[in-house]
């Protein structure tokens, strides 16, 4: 039996998800670290503590010769670094959003087909158990469906300054967003065909031209809709802050979320704590033929444990050579959807995809 040696993997962005995957890397002995990438240098689990941080992405490139790069850095500088790395040689992990531009996104996916590299996105809700299971279920359901889905943050403290960094150059609803227009693709092999935005600014502590709320709207081709809305600061509200829900002609399938949870714990943003069946059928008398079934999804992953299920797979695809396009369109359909988003709130006008 022939022993694979690890794949060399260079990290760069040492921020909340770049620490996570670096511990993923680190406790999966299919992958060997060869350096960490950070502009500054920053406090680090114990168990990162002995790896080089290196102050420059393009050295350590270059000197390291990875075989593996994981981008976790600021969304606007994803499509350089993705290239860079695979025009040398190596495979590409790199966070959501894949760019800022669609054109960006297009042009990475065109470098991955060029060099026949692999580049696995970071839509981490596609390795839960859980959300795979609300998929399944809602899939079952049958369209046309409506989509009702937010993540809202009130952030506050080191949450509410990075928030107010992504905002630099990324909204929330594209931030966020494209992790459930994800959602929304994979439930529905329809077409999306036109979206509307809105978003209004509610803090002098951002730029002038940004927004901190925003909701946007798409139409699919199959009849379907579909909402979702993003905010983050210490303004937004905790009410209904996490709603989770696909309806279809013949029923609906929801999260239920723990009410003692708070917007800004990260576990929250994917935990689902129970999944709530409804069937839409009733008998002879009007009443309901079968009650809401409730799924425990106790013993789901942490956050942690989600990084790890998703790097576990990026050794997958590069070990068994898996078939990515599929991935890689939906990576850039969903973030053209978020974009054309944001582009309807600057313009007021909706936008036809």
């Amino acid at each position: 039996m022939t022993i694979q040696r690890p794949i060399r993997v260079l990290v760069a962005g040492l921020g909340n998800m770049g620490r996570s995957h670096a511990l993923a890397y680190h406790n999966n002995p299919g992958f060997e670290i060869v350096g960490l990438v950070n502009r500054s240098v920053v406090s680090l689990p114990e168990e990162l503590g002995a790896y080089t941080i290196h102050p420059s992405f393009e050295t350590a490139l270059a000197e390291l010769k990875p075989d593996l790069v994981s981008i976790n850095t600021y969304s606007d500088s994803h499509a350089d670094y993705a290239v860079a790395a695979m025009e040398s040689g190596a495979d590409v992990f790199v966070e959501k959003p894949l760019a800022t531009t669609v054109a960006d996104a297009e042009r990475v996916v065109a470098a991955a087909k060029k060099h026949g590299r692999k580049l696995v996105i970071g839509y981490i809700l596609r390795h839960h158990p859980s959300w795979m299971r609300l998929i399944a279920e809602a899939r079952k359901l049958g369209g046309p469906y409506v989509f009702r889905m937010n993540l809202n943050q009130q952030s506050s403290g080191s949450t509410w300054e990075t928030h107010k960094y992504l905002m630099k150059t990324t909204s929330p609803i594209v931030d966020c967003g494209v992790h459930y227009l994800d959602v929304m693709l994979q439930i529905t092999d329809a077409t999306p065909v036109q979206v509307r935005g809105m978003g209004v600014r509610l803090s002098d502590e951002i730029d002038t031209d940004m927004y901190n709320y925003g909701h946007l709207q798409v139409l699919f081709d199959d009849k379907s809709v579909g909402w979702y809305e993003a905010g983050w600061g210490p303004m937004m509200s905790e009410t209904a802050f996490f709603v989770k829900d696909v309806i279809s002609p013949n029923g609906c399938v929801s999260i239920v979320m723990d009410q003692n949870a708070k917007s800004d714990d990260i576990d929250a943003h994917t935990k689902t704590s129970t999944i709530r069946l409804h069937w839409a059928e009733t008998g002879k008398d009007g009443r309901f033929a079968a009650p809401d079934e409730l799924l425990n999804m106790a013993g789901e992953p942490g956050h942690q444990e989600l990084c790890d299920l998703e790097q576990a797979f990026v050794l997958k695809a590069i070990r068994e050579n898996l078939d990515l396009d599929r991935h890689m369109r939906d990576a850039v359909r969903s973030l053209s959807v978020c974009l054309a988003a944001d582009e309807s709130v600057r313009t007021g006008r909706p936008v036809d995809l």
